[in-house]
């Protein structure tokens, strides 16, 4: 029986040990990796649950929260996002309904239960559906006409029709009457035209994190606004019990 050439089997031997250095080394990146993954998949699920818990009671419906490219693992240490998509595809802002809201959040600071937001921008988009369902019991139909900027009202079954003008008059939306007819002669009762005017106007106020509307278009479906903030502070609901 021959005896392993021990000049052949010390190397042989090296290459094992290095192999299974390699696989181990492996393994080990693997789990770490693994590892990270799961736990940034629970941070992001965290802070996606914390900040939508804070922005659903402002926007009066679900919404969904998507973030940047920093991992939020960061944010258990420094308890910071650097951005934050919003989208609701049924936001409430004040009596309007029917309103789809895309919002960008930056540079959040999380403080326990609150979050304060450097700046933020949205883009609102108030369908004439939508507008007719804010208005119900005063009018019958809403059309917008982007070439006029303007939108027509149906009144009273579509006997009579206002002609109303939305725009921007410092930082707020103001809805101006061009004309009301019945039945095609001007004269319709001011209380009904005002608080159709009024109702529409209050709606086009309120926004959440101290936005103001910068830009305002007629659309062939409805109006769009575009929305800026500067700093702001998001408070939790105190019916729930989802803390940052």
């Amino acid at each position: 029986m021959s005896l392993p050439d021990p000049a052949t089997a010390a190397p042989r031997r090296g290459r094992n040990v290095r192999r299974i250095v390699l696989i181990v080394g492996i393994v080990i990146v693997l789990a770490v990796v693994g590892t990270a993954v799961g736990f940034e998949t629970y941070a992001r699920k965290h802070f996606s649950q914390c900040i939508a818990t804070q922005l659903e009671k402002s926007l009066g419906s679900k919404v969904s929260v998507s973030f940047g490219a920093k991992p939020l693992l960061l944010t258990y240490l420094d308890h910071k996002v650097g951005s934050v998509t919003v989208n609701s595809d049924d936001a409430q802002f004040g009596p309007a309904v029917g309103m789809k809201v895309r919002a960008t959040l930056n540079n959040i600071a999380m403080n326990g239960n609150d979050a304060t937001v450097a700046s933020s921008s949205a883009e609102a988009n108030w369908s004439d559906d939508g507008i007719a369902q804010t208005l119900q019991g005063l009018v019958s139909g809403v059309t917008s006409n982007p070439s006029s900027g303007t939108l027509d009202v149906k009144v009273l079954g579509g006997l009579a029709d206002l002609e109303l003008t939305p725009r921007i008059v410092n930082d707020k939306i103001q809805v101006d009457t061009n004309k009301a007819t019945l039945l095609g002669v001007i004269g319709i009762p001011n209380d009904l035209v005002d608080n159709i005017v009024q109702s529409m106007t209050k709606s086009l106020q309120s926004y959440p994190l101290d936005m103001h509307p910068s830009q305002l278009t007629v659309t062939d479906s409805g109006i769009d606004v575009k929305l800026a903030g500067g700093p702001s502070t998001m408070q939790a609901d105190p019916n729930t019990q989802v803390s940052c």
